[in-house]
């Protein structure tokens, strides 16, 4: 059974690798990558995708706020 629900990005529970970088972004710039991730999946995305995303594609994640992985790894 799948079961669907709108929730906020930055209310997103990350888990293994997509920690890393979810925990350091503002809630502006989970705002701005949930307004990429709605154009992209009009029709939403599950779970699983969200966090490979984070955990895989973290460089592009961070090229949809104007940074670098390494950047955000930086932060406090």
């Amino acid at each position: 059974m799948k079961i669907y629900r709108e929730e906020n990005l930055s209310d997103f529970e990350f888990w293994s690798g997509a920690t890393q970088i979810s925990e350091k972004l503002t809630n502006k710039e989970f705002e701005q990558i949930e307004c990429m991730l709605e154009e992209l999946y009009p029709d939403g995305v599950d779970e699983t995708d969200i966090n490979d995303l984070f955990w895989h594609e973290s460089e592009t994640v961070a090229s949809w706020i104007g940074t670098t992985e390494e950047e955000i790894l930086e932060r406090y």
